[in-house]
């Protein structure tokens, strides 16, 4: 299949574009490379894949694209919470506006795979899963942005949507500032963590599951097209004070200590069920724990905090 992945040399887009190449696809990476990152510059050998600098509110440039491909993994994002918070407008066009231009230029026969986020359930019930049916209550900026974006690829009749849970692990095109990866980053270089809200809960899953869970929807997309599905580890519903126990068995001098000094802009604090997406045969590949391990052997390499995307 041809396949368009909008923000390819992102955090995903940097794991996922070397999976489709080697699954035998080939893939336009459309990205306008904001953070000077370099991460795919080992496969440009790769005839299949097309590399273009661009922007994704660019029209003229999408109608070009768009009606070349089979499929399209609408990846570009202002992620998270701070950053959209920082540049609202930003968030507002490229989460939103792009989305929506990519609906509106392609048709009932290139399936849209979109990453949206759990973050979007807000402040959960406790001790009560969050399913695809719990209504959606977000917060921030992101959340209710990336909400919206959904609702328009769902509208579209020829969309998919994965509820991301917290992503964590190594990517070429490296994240520090992911609860996971920054957690265990100062486990390794500082030895302790200053925890607030310590005992909130969220899902977690690898980047690389993720890559698969987009793989998983496009080669069932006729099952799972219309529909949301979380995706996370059904294992790692867990609290960041858990998730700190979680990296001490790794790095057993590892400190770790609870304080009121900050807050969640998200005031993500909830459980998901990855049910849905597991019924149609999907499972994750990466624990929690073999994640924790290779960012440990991680940041033997990495030892500046340059890596992040506020």
């Amino acid at each position: 299949m041809k396949i368009l992945v909008t923000g390819g040399a992102g955090y995903l887009g940097a794991v996922m574009v070397p999976r489709l190449l080697q699954e035998g696809h080939s893939v336009t990476v459309l990205d306008n490379f904001m953070y000077s990152q370099t991460p795919l510059l080992d496969i440009c050998h790769d005839a299949r894949l097309t590399l273009i600098r661009g922007d994704v509110r660019d029209r003229a440039v999408l109608s070009r694209l768009v009606p070349a491909v089979d499929a399209i993994f609408p990846l570009a994002c202002l992620t998270g919470a701070p950053l959209c918070a920082k540049d609202p407008f930003s968030a507002q066009t490229i989460l939103v506006d792009a989305v929506r231009l990519v609906a509106e230029l392609s048709s009932r026969q290139q399936p849209i795979v979109f990453p949206t986020t759990n973050s979007g359930y807000g402040i959960g019930e406790q001790g009560k899963f969050c399913t695809e049916e719990t209504p959606l209550r977000p917060i921030s900026v992101y959340g209710r942005l990336k909400c919206e974006a959904e609702k328009i690829v769902l509208d579209s009749g020829h969309g998919v949507t994965l509820r991301l849970a917290t992503a964590f692990g190594a990517s070429p095109r490296m994240r520090l500032d992911l609860l996971v990866n920054d957690f265990v980053y100062r486990a390794v270089q500082d030895r302790f963590v200053v925890l607030f809200e310590a005992h909130f809960k969220r899902n977690f899953i690898h980047v690389r599951d993720v890559a698969k869970a987009f793989m998983h929807a496009m080669e069932n997309f006729s099952a799972m097209k219309g529909e949301a599905y979380n995706v996370g580890l059904s294992d790692a519903n867990i609290s960041k004070l858990e998730l700190c126990e979680a990296i001490k068995k790794h790095v057993p001098d590892f400190y770790f200590v609870e304080a009121a000094v900050g807050e969640d802009p998200d005031k993500r604090d909830y459980i998901v069920s990855n049910e849905k997406i597991e019924r149609t045969g999907f499972k994750p590949d990466v624990s929690l724990s073999d994640g924790i391990a290779e960012l440990v052997k991680a940041y033997q390499v990495l030892r500046r905090n340059q890596y992040s995307n506020v």
